[in-house]
């Protein structure tokens, strides 16, 4: 599920919302325009078409459309790895287990939702708006980087886990998820025998298998 602050689906209608809502229905517009036609070709004025809103209250709260989509960023997509940090901190049994969770976690609340298309857009437009991919590495791919290698590290330490390179064995866990956002965004339309939900648990399968410690 997105956030609620970016939850944009119950709506009130434009004559009766409050001023306090103008925010979150700015962000779910924008959200939607990044994720629909990515960050150079969406509009402001679009945005704001989208949200209900003038051009004029748009800029209220957001100085520019650099400013909207670290907003997006920090009050959509980051609130997700909050929420996976929550249930790994609470998470009492096994680390297989955890993964698969936290990636069924992942496949609700991002993949099916208009969050995937930042991804794609974020990669594909990273080398015209290096400051924003900057910004996307630090709060968003770092974090999620370090949060999979202290959990393959907690793996380890339990003995669940072979020794390994933490890191690269983290982005190897992430690397499945990333794809899929960007299939989704791409070709997954015109590849009719692909199946999301199978691809991604079939690749943790086999990343469960290479990184389990096994009894001689």
């Amino acid at each position: 599920m997105v956030s609620e602050l970016c939850e944009h689906s119950k709506m009130p209608a434009r004559w009766r919302r409050r001023k306090g809502e103008r925010p979150s229905e700015i962000l779910a517009a924008a959200l939607k325009m990044f994720s629909m036609k990515g960050y150079s070709s969406t509009k402001l004025d679009e945005v704001a078409k989208e949200a209900g809103v003038s051009k004029g209250t748009l800029y209220l709260y957001f100085e520019n459309k650099e400013a909207l989509f670290k907003s997006v960023v920090i009050e959509c997509v980051l609130p997700h790895i909050e929420d996976a940090e929550a249930l790994a901190k609470q998470y009492s049994g096994s680390i297989n287990t955890l993964l698969l969770q936290l990636l069924e976690q992942w496949q609700a609340n991002v993949l099916e939702s208009e969050l995937s298309g930042i991804s794609k857009m974020i990669i594909a437009e990273a080398s015209n708006f290096p400051e924003l991919a900057k910004f996307y590495m630090e709060n968003i791919v770092y974090r999620a980087r370090h949060f999979v290698a202290e959990i393959i590290r907690l793996g380890i330490e339990r003995d669940e886990f072979i020794e390994c390179d933490i890191d690269y064995t983290a982005r190897f866990f992430l690397t499945p998820m990333i794809f899929s956002a960007i299939w989704q965004h791409s070709l997954a339309p015109f590849d009719k025998n692909y199946d999301i939900d199978k691809y991604l648990k079939n690749n943790l399968k086999i990343f469960l298998r290479g990184i389990a410690k096994t009894s001689k």
